[in-house]
């Protein structure tokens, strides 16, 4: 009985329960819908202050300009160096199986197709980069748009190093009042079973299992390749900078677990941050590299995008050249990045894809709607996987990570104590 007492092992029940009642009870998924919604919002409800004060003390505290410009530097190109591998592993396997072989399209496309189409249509890069600088403070910190609260955290961090040491009164309260807030998470973080059964619920409810005949080849495509870049490309990263993917995927157990139930990689992001800093690394490189990469390292995003394209090709019976798919790279790797932050990003994302591309029809995209929800919690998987791994890379390139603390926590190993030589002197 001890064991359900452990946290990730009531989440577990929580999702087996939440397929069974979704499975048996299909009327129950609009309630189950409103259970997994709230507890989201409570976790959105902490985002914000917790990116901003784990900011501000991390830079304020300990670090300097020039590091927080290397670190925002390296992380930039790590992500772009993994998220480029995993849109060319999706394509690749997308190639070899042909998920989209003997698939026949309706006509009788989705009514959301056309949303979709406007959404992406009406994306525009220029209000993309604006966006970032948010035009009222407290409407950032309302909506928590991620990359907003990061802008204006790192500008609140410089502005209060410049005080020097009149500001360490603020900085003091700051890091009280950051405590306070993950306090507040120690006690959302209980009710994170009853959050993976609401959305586990209304997945299988809403959806039903039917919806993945059709598209089951597809589906199943995607966890393969899914899987398979988590543990040969992360995994080689990782024992490349010699720590374990398998001990820290244990450490964050709890939290694959949630983000698999609720479908939402955001749902786990405060507690992440606060594991993280707990594992030995720097606040200054948690702070920057999770919010960071919740928006531009979207390994699970871009391996779903990239094999989507190639199957609705292979459904049109439409054979792209080896041009045609470098090109789908580029333009991926940029409308990937645009639509950080949208609601229902990876439909606006594929949308503009094809619209650039011009060569597959948009109607297709009816075919994905229905399996799609089946998808979403592999892409959030995958893309908080890929965040934590990033951060524990950039801390450890930084050297701003105690490793004695992270073997202790992480690897549940004692760290190494190396003995004094012992010095012996012999007197005449």
């Amino acid at each position: 009985m001890k064991y359900l007492r452990v946290l990730y092992v009531q989440v577990l029940i929580g999702i087996v329960a939440g397929v069974l009642v979704g499975w048996k009870l299909p009327p129950f998924a609009p309630t189950a819908k409103i259970i997994s919604d709230t507890f989201i919002n409570m976790i959105t409800m902490v985002i914000a202050p917790v990116i901003f004060f784990t900011i501000v003390t991390g830079i304020t505290g300990a670090g300097n300009m020039k590091k927080v410009g290397r670190i925002g530097g390296k992380a930039i190109i790590y992500f772009e160096i993994v998220t480029t591998l995993a849109l060319i592993i999706g394509l690749i396997t997308a190639n070899i199986i042909k998920p989209g072989a003997g698939v026949n399209y309706s006509s009788a496309a989705d009514t959301k197709v056309a949303d979709i189409a406007a959404q992406a249509n009406a994306f525009n890069w220029g209000e993309f980069f604006s966006h970032i600088v948010p035009s009222h403070l407290v409407d950032a910190f309302a909506k928590g748009d991620i990359l907003q609260v990061l802008f204006f955290s790192i500008l609140f961090a410089i502005g209060l190093k410049w005080m020097g040491d009149a500001g360490n009164s603020l900085l003091i309260n700051f890091e009280k009042i950051n405590k306070v807030f993950f306090n507040i998470l120690k006690i959302i973080m209980k009710l994170s079973p009853i959050g993976a059964f609401g959305g586990m619920a209304y997945t299988i409810g809403k959806f039903g299992f039917a919806t993945l005949s059709v598209l089951a080849k597809l589906l199943v495509s995607f966890y393969i390749t899914s899987i398979l870049f988590v543990f040969i490309v992360l995994n080689m990263v990782c024992r490349y900078y010699k720590f374990s993917l398998w001990k820290l995927l244990g450490y964050v157990k709890e939290e694959i677990l949630i983000v698999l139930g609720a479908s939402s990689s955001e749902a786990v992001l405060p507690s992440v941050m606060k594991k993280l800093t707990d594992a030995g690394c720097e606040k200054e490189v948690v702070g920057l590299v999770i919010p960071a990469g919740y928006s531009f390292n979207l390994d699970g995003t871009t391996i779903y995008l990239s094999m989507s394209v190639i199957f609705l090709a292979q459904v049109f019976h439409i054979d792209l050249s080896i041009g045609q798919q470098l090109i789908i790279i580029g333009i991926l790797l940029l409308t990937s990045k645009g639509a950080a932050g949208v609601t229902g990003s990876g439909f606006v994302v594929l949308a503009s894809t094809l619209t650039a591309l011009k060569v597959i029809p948009l109607e297709g995209l009816a075919l994905l709607i229905g399996v799609d929800r089946f998808m979403s919690e592999g892409r959030a998987v995958i893309n908080f996987i890929g965040n934590t791994i990033a951060t524990v890379i950039i801390a450890k390139s930084e050297k701003a990570i105690d490793m004695d603390v992270y073997r202790r926590v992480v690897e549940k190993t004692e760290p190494v104590i190396i003995a004094e030589p012992l010095v012996v002197t012999i007197n005449d």
